[in-house]
């Protein structure tokens, strides 16, 4: 195993450099904006309004029954290259479809729509199908229509048998039941909903701790994984919609915050939903750590630190409740067959603590 330690920059990713680009992009975005577009900071899904597309004999006391549509958009990343590599498409749709559905649910909102692009140097019939078949899958476990798509076939531009995936979501929620985190306070609890795995980050970092560092092969029975390395690595995000709008419909503000945990892990994405004078103190040790990351870990020699500032760690979804409704929550989420667990809480100051 390796002795020198790495970390997600020296796998070709700098998480600094994208989360400055990211402010930078906020200018070019917000000279764009009209009168529809609702101001919010988290970043998970973009808003816009529909207030101007109501009739005019609207009631204007039900402004808080507004439509907002609420929109995402990701990839896959270098998760695709396992796909390449063991020739097996039918299910990184699921992540793509995920990846965007997951980030319209923090906003409390509904899922509509989904659209995907497939670029690729020459079609191949087998694997587009199944590339297809696979997001049409992750469209039926959000309860969103797949409306169509665009395959880009670009001869040279792409290395033979490789593609690239994009995809679009479109949601809805009515003003009132947007979540923005504004009331978020000291003293909520947090409760972890699990991942399925890796779910789609860190699969530069973790192909280089596990393949390159590690010497590990993808069809490698792994006794820890219960199957083989590249199996696990392929296993689809999950999809938390169907059940997410389950607790929100039954269970209202007393869900004050929501957070998909994508690349930037619990250190990242958790402030962002954060208002002021507000941090999160998590606890390691709360929830069950799946093996996989622990195997990343100990081949990259990788510090404990960059480890929840890459992955999510076992944790794919944060919900911050109020926390006299916290045990009951939990125990709904759990019925509808999630594994959820209280990991930690709302606590005064700003960013995230591990202790």
């Amino acid at each position: 195993m390796s002795h020198e330690k790495l970390s997600y920059a020296d796998a070709g990713v700098n998480i600094d450099l994208g989360n400055e680009l990211a402010q930078k992009y906020l200018s070019l975005m917000h000279r764009t904006f009209d009168q529809n577009v609702p101001r919010h900071d988290n970043g998970f899904g973009g808003l816009y309004s529909l207030r101007d597309w109501l009739p005019a004999s609207a009631d204007s006391s039900a402004a808080s029954d507004e439509p907002i549509l609420v929109s995402g958009t990701d990839g896959v990343g270098t998760k695709l290259k396992i796909a390449f590599a063991l020739g097996k498409h039918d299910t990184v749709g699921i992540d793509l479809v995920a990846m965007s559905v997951n980030d319209v649910l923090v906003q409390g909102a509904r899922p509509l729509f989904f659209l995907d692009y497939i670029g690729s140097g020459k079609c191949d019939k087998a694997t587009m199908l199944a590339l297809v078949e696979g997001v049409s899958t992750g469209c039926l476990q959000a309860g969103c229509a797949l409306l169509g798509g665009e395959t880009a076939e670009m001869p040279g531009f792409y290395p033979a048998g490789e593609y690239d995936l994009a995809g679009f979501a479109v949601g809805i929620v009515a003003r009132k039941n947007l979540i923005d985190g504004k009331k978020i306070r000291v003293g909520d609890k947090i409760i972890g909903l699990a991942s399925s795995g890796l779910h789609s980050n860190g699969y530069s970092l973790a192909r280089k701790a596990l393949l390159e560092v590690g010497g590990l092969r993808l069809d490698e029975k792994i006794p820890e994984l219960g199957g083989t390395l590249g199996e696990e690595l392929l296993t689809p995000t999950r999809i938390y919609v169907k059940n997410g709008l389950a607790l929100l419909a039954k269970f209202g503000d007393a869900i004050r915050g929501l957070v998909h945990i994508t690349g930037g892990g619990l250190l990242e994405n958790t402030p962002r939903v954060l208002p002021p004078a507000c941090g999160a103190r998590f606890t390691p040790g709360a929830w069950k750590v799946p093996p996989i990351f622990n195997l990343i870990q100990k081949c990259g020699n990788i510090e404990a630190l960059e480890m929840y500032r890459v992955f999510n760690m076992g944790v794919g979804m944060l919900l911050i409740v109020a926390p006299d409704r916290a045990a009951e929550i939990l125990a709904a989420a759990n019925e509808l067959g999630e594994t959820a667990q209280c990991i930690g809480e709302i606590v005064a100051g700003a960013g995230v603590e591990l202790n």
